[in-house]
């Protein structure tokens, strides 16, 4: 496994898909801070892994670049951005679903995600470094996988993250990755049958990410459980070969 360095941030660190990256990352040797909106919640998960709990709104800038200057006075300048933070609401159709909870979906997953990048790239540029992973979901581009609001925001946030990585070519990769279906709070409403994705995957992946091994795949779309980190490096000149690992429209 890669041993790494530096200061990671995992937004929407305090329970599942990001608390267990913060986990993996700790143990890797970063110094991580885990940001969500309950205090208990990622206190919790800081004194496990001894990290630094910030309590932040992503979807506020004023919170966002309050959490990133606390991050970097107490731990250092942020190496790692894991922009995870997310939600979803029920939704039996989009004509039922009241508006300002239906645009709130597209204001925690695109909106923070995009606060949350711009707050930590001017740093990671002048430094000369860092990296950017961002949660994206199969909803984006899934058939019938969930409701408008939540699949529209991660269509977005693949977008965002696919030309954010063209922007930073050569300087920050960004790498967008797909968790799969794992079990949180989040997907209790899936039956028993789903193709459930292990919890270990998109860690394993994260800390792989994080360690510069395929940074040449920045851009790309990358699935925790069918795209695990020895089957990238197998794979990798295939990808860049074939242009593999993205979407695109097809005719």
């Amino acid at each position: 496994m890669d041993r790494l360095d530096g200061v990671a941030l995992v937004t929407g660190g305090g329970r599942g898909i990001g608390a267990n990256i913060a986990r993996e990352l700790a143990d890797a040797g970063m110094r991580v801070a885990v940001s969500a909106r309950t205090r208990d919640q990622v206190e919790e998960v800081a004194r496990d892994i001894g990290g630094l709990a910030v309590v932040a709104n992503v979807s506020e800038r004023a919170d966002v670049e309050r959490m990133v200057r606390d991050v970097e006075a107490q731990l250092g300048p942020i190496d790692l951005l894991v922009a995870n933070a997310g939600r979803n609401v029920s939704e039996p159709s989009a004509w039922e679903i009241d508006p300002g909870e239906w645009w709130n979906v597209l204001e925690v997953n695109v909106l923070g995600v995009y606060l949350c990048c711009g707050a930590v790239i001017p740093g990671m540029l002048e430094r000369g470094g860092g990296r950017i992973v961002i949660t994206g979901s199969g909803s984006a581009y899934l058939p019938s996988s969930g409701g408008t609001a939540y699949s529209a925001s991660k269509a977005a946030v693949w977008r965002f993250g696919n030309v954010l990585a063209e922007q930073l070519k050569g300087r920050v990769p960004v790498f967008v990755i797909s968790p799969g279906l794992v079990r949180t709070e989040m997907t209790q409403g899936a039956p028993d049958d789903a193709p459930w994705t292990p919890p270990e995957c998109a860690p394993r992946l994260v800390r792989a990410l994080a360690s510069g091994r395929f940074d040449r795949l920045s851009g790309r779309y990358l699935h925790a459980e069918r795209d695990p980190p020895e089957k990238l490096e197998e794979r990798l000149e295939t990808i860049l070969a074939e242009d593999l690992n993205t979407i695109r429209l097809q005719r």
